[in-house]
């Protein structure tokens, strides 16, 4: 239910087309004082007459007007107030210093064709990769969250082959992390004004995934165990994998990418509120 007492955070929102051909708002937000999830609509009128830069992730608003409704579980809201604006995402100057990071460890891979396959790939899409989002939601969703992620993800590959030295290939694993969600760079855009995030429309219809993109750019490279690595790396077929972590025989550097991807998702910031 309603409580229009309540500070709200926002969780998600997106606009999308209703059956007549008008537009639709769709807004999750968690209630800060018990925790619950209340999931609004609002309609076109509403959507044309606000700034929707109101319904970034993590902002803090209040509910000024709205109708739950029982048969549909949801509040059709019309008023609001901003009470705090979450952080953007990370700074010009973040961006610049975790890009040239990300460079300076290519430059040190000992393979010299792999270091130069990585580092053309960073130098096209250096401005993409600057400010794109690593998710909508999940993890790492906002402006230059998929460079923090992958920057993350290096730093963990490095520690984890510090520990496995004679089972992994140090280079490859480094790639690996650099390049699993690469792909992303075509999947999401992000508005650099209001922060909201939402897939690119060129890209589904040509990819199946970020993943697929990333595998067939390292095969057409001629990187098969990289490759094979970012096919793995979401674990599970239904979570999007192309390869399932749970069939028999797969050798042991095929699971390497997932658990670094997924550390950095469950320990990494999780979205625009956690940015100070």
């Amino acid at each position: 239910m309603l409580d229009k007492k309540a500070v709200y955070e926002v969780v998600i929102f997106a606009v999308g087309d209703t059956k007549a051909g008008t537009k639709m708002g769709k807004l999750q937000v968690k209630n800060l004082n018990d925790g619950s999830i209340l999931n609004c609509v609002m309609w076109e009128s509403v959507v044309n007459s606000v700034d929707l830069k109101m319904f970034r992730t993590g902002n803090k608003i209040k509910i000024l007007q709205g109708t739950y409704d029982e048969k549909y579980n949801n509040c059709q809201v019309s008023a609001f107030e901003l009470v705090e604006e979450a952080a953007m995402g990370l700074s010009e100057e973040e961006q610049d210093e975790l890009f040239n990071k990300i460079c300076e460890r290519v430059s040190r891979l000992t393979d010299e064709k792999l270091k130069t396959f990585v580092a053309d790939l960073l130098t096209k899409y250096e401005d993409e990769l600057k400010i794109k989002p690593a998710a909508k939601l999940m993890h790492h969703n906002y402006l230059g969250g998929l460079l923090e992620h992958t920057y993350e993800c290096m730093n963990i590959a490095d520690r984890v082959c510090d520990m496995f030295t004679e089972k992994l290939n140090r280079d490859e694993v480094v790639a690996a992390s650099i390049l699993h969600d690469f792909g992303k760079i075509l999947e999401y855009k992000i508005d650099k004004k209001t922060g909201l995030i939402e897939y690119e429309e060129n890209f589904y219809p040509v990819w199946i995934s970020h993943s697929q993109w990333g595998f067939t750019t390292c095969m057409n490279g001629g990187f098969p165990r990289i490759a094979k690595m970012i096919a793995a790396h979401h674990g599970r077929t239904d979570w999007g994998s192309m390869i399932d972590l749970n069939q028999k025989d797969l050798e042991p550097f095929v699971y390497v990418i997932h658990h670094i991807d997924d550390l950095s998702a469950k320990f990494g910031k999780t979205n625009r509120a956690d940015l100070k």
